[in-house]
Formats: C-alpha cells, structure tokens, sequence
C-alpha cells in the first residue's frame, strides 16, 4: 500500500483496542472516522489550558481563543483552495450548511415555477430542504438519473437544466461510492445560468479538493467524516453570493448593531455564525486538517484506489455471485465505500454477525431512500473505508461473511 498503515493505525487511539481480545476491524468511516491523537489532543489542551469566549472579549485568554479558532479558519480554507477565508463558514453539521443555503440563498432568489436540479444518488439533506421549499414556494424540482453502471446519466443534462436557478449535487455517493465529475457539472449548470451547489461530505476527506478548480458556488462538508470532532460542518460559499445572502438565524455574534426598530448584520462569516461557536470542535477541526494534510491528500486518495481494487477484487473472488456491490467497478471512478447484499441475508443480520468478529459495518439505507428503491434494496449492508483502513481488513471482513454463511 502507498501509506505507512503501521505509523498512521499508531496515531488513532481507538484501534490499538482488542475488544474480547480480537482487533477492531473499523469499516463504518463513510459515517464517522476515527480521531487521531492530535486531534484528541489538540481538544483536550485548548478545553484545560486555552478555553474561553471568542470575539467579544478582549482580555488576553479569549485573544488567544479567538486566534485558534479563526487559525482553524484559515486551515479549512487552505484546505480546499478557498480564495478567502471569509468564505467559510462552520456551520453545526454539512446538513445545516445545505438547510442554510436552501433557506437563505433559495429563499430570497427564488420564485414560484423556478427549477432546482438534483441527482438521484443524494442524501436526504441534499433533498428533503429543497422538497421543503419546493413545497413553501412552488418550486418545480427535477433530477438527473442514473446509467446502469451506477454513474450520472448526463446524456440529457443540458435539458434538464434549461432554465434551471440551481444544481445540487453531490461529490461522491455515500451508497454507491461513485465519483460525479464535479468541475463538469459546475460548467453545465453556470451554462444554464444556474448556480453549482456540491455536498463533499464524502470527498473532501478522501482528495484534494480545490473549491476554484470545481468553479463551484457552495461546496459543504462535515468535520466528524475527516477525522475532526462531531456537531461540526462546514459551509464555503463565493463571497459576492454570501455577502447578498440574509442570515440564516438570529441572536448574537451575528449583528452588527441592534435597535427597537431592528438590525444590521455583521460581515461574512460572522453573519451565519449566530450564538456561542462550537469553540473547542472548530479547534480539534484545524488539528485534524493539518494532521491530513502531513499525510497529503493525493496519497489518501492513491491509498483508497488500491484498496478498492483489492476489495472489489477478494469479495467477487470469494464470494463470487454471492454478493451483489452496488456501484461502479473501475477504482478510477469510485471511493472505497461499498454497499453489497450478501446471499440473501437481511442486512441488519450481517452487520450482528460481523459484529461477533469485531468487524464494524453499517446497516440500513443509508439516508438515501430514492436511491435504494432505484437500486432495488430497503437495506444494505456498508463496509466503508478510510487511511487508516487495509488489506488486512479486507481480509477480516471476508473471513467474518464466511461466518454469515455459516449461520444462514
């Protein structure tokens, strides 16, 4: 494998456990990652030596906070290639950062009979705010199909955003693991006048991101998926569209002044950032942004492909027409989440049954309803992977379907 697993498993605490003295075979990394030690670290010494208030105060401790918490900025923005740091803004997770864009930026340039496009592979918060509003404004929404090879049907896209106002999509399917050519759908939708909305949940952990070679006009993304803390997001957004964007919540931090006939808001970011931050978390998020970026991005990424190749590769050897993977079978195209269906088994079954080896693997439909039915599934079983992650997991996670057999 291109990375060091030995060095990188030393730096997550967590997997140096031996629950009933077997390994911990983490496999759930496209719900949640595991936190390496700096973050835990960074965390724990902010919150007992460096906590206080930020923004207000200005004795010299809440000074300090406030530098660490707008360096984490600064590091998010890096990160993704932002051209500003006023550009991010955190948000509580990626869902509010897409509710914020949805209620904020759609409800103010919207108007009933307008279209938003969307594409069959979304999560539901990538759906369910743009129903809402559908609902509320008389919206028309549309949406893009999938081939059979478990990709973006894009034969028809030039109509289906003809006279569209926005197109939301997202980077990298959390069901299937296919990889939407990002750059490309940002140029059709700004050639439809429409703008480019890109949930990278399941992306930007995984490769370098670049938000101005995608020429995109949002991108989200959550802290808890990139070895950050939980109760996390991020929203970055084109300064010129943020800045003529009401704010999404009221109260402080997010006003600029306030009277009995009303108020005015703070500059960006502050104007989304309503109410004490997330303080500690934004911290642990800069932490885990440099501790990604002193492994790099382009070796994650080279990582993730070998291992994909190597799973699609052991589970189709051994268990032949017995499993069913769903999504695309060239590494190239996909990330290393796979959503399969094992000999009949009811998905919940075999994720109990793994659990018996240590073997961690989400059950259910995975915030993508739409997409399960179009895929013919109530459920899949989810062995998704990360850095940390390698062929001997792979290895573990077959072993352990060996025991489904056994049982069913």
């Amino acid at each position: 494998m291109s990375l060091d697993l030995a060095r990188i498993r030393a730096d997550f605490p967590i997997l140096a456990e031996r629950p009933g003295g077997r390994p911990l075979v983490y496999l759930d990394s496209a719900n949640t990652s595991q936190k390496p030690r700096a973050v835990i670290d960074a965390m724990a010494d902010f919150m007992a030596t460096g906590y206080a208030p930020i923004n207000r105060s200005a004795y010299g401790l809440a000074s300090r906070a406030t530098d660490r918490y707008e360096a984490a900025r600064a590091a998010v923005a890096r990160f993704i290639g932002a051209p500003s740091v006023r550009e991010i803004v955190f948000t509580k997770n990626a869902t509010e950062s897409l509710n914020l864009v949805a209620r904020s930026w759609g409800a103010t340039a919207l108007r009933p009979g307008d279209a938003v496009v969307l594409t069959h592979m979304e999560h539901h918060a990538n759906i369910v705010p743009w129903q809402m509003l559908a609902a509320e404004r008389g919206l028309e929404l549309r949406w893009v199909p999938l081939t059979a090879d478990f990709q973006l049907d894009l034969r028809d896209l030039r109509e289906t955003l003809r006279g569209a106002r926005a197109f939301a999509f997202t980077a990298t399917s959390n069901v299937l693991g296919t990889i939407t050519p990002v750059a490309e759908l940002c140029r059709a939708a700004h050639a439809a006048g429409a703008i480019a909305i890109v949930d990278a949940c399941q992306s930007v952990p995984h490769a370098p991101t670049d938000v101005r070679a995608w020429d995109a006009d949002f991108v989200t993304f959550s802290s808890h998926k990139m070895c950050g803390p939980s109760g996390l997001g991020v929203l970055w957004g084109r300064a010129e569209l943020l800045d003529e964007m009401p704010p999404f919540l009221g109260g402080g931090n997010m006003i600029s002044d306030v009277r009995l006939d009303g108020f005015t808001t703070a500059e960006v970011p502050a104007k989304f950032e309503a109410g004490t931050p997330a303080i500690a978390e934004v911290v642990g998020l800069g932490a885990a942004v440099e501790y990604l970026e002193s492994v790099g991005m382009a070796e994650v990424r080279r990582h993730e492909m070998e291992l994909t190749a190597y799973t699609l590769e052991t589970l189709r050897g051994r268990f032949g027409d017995d499993i069913t993977i769903h999504g695309p079978t060239n590494p190239e195209v996909r990330g290393a989440t796979f959503s399969f269906a094992f000999r009949g088994v009811h998905p919940h079954d075999v994720s109990q049954v793994l659990d018996q080896s240590n073997v961690c693997v989400r059950a259910g439909h995975h915030c993508a309803k739409p997409l399960m039915r179009l895929i013919g599934a109530h459920a899949t079983a989810r062995a998704s992977m990360y850095l940390y992650s390698g062929t001997d997991d792979v290895d573990a996670l077959a072993d352990a379907l060996e025991h489904v057999s056994d049982i069913f």
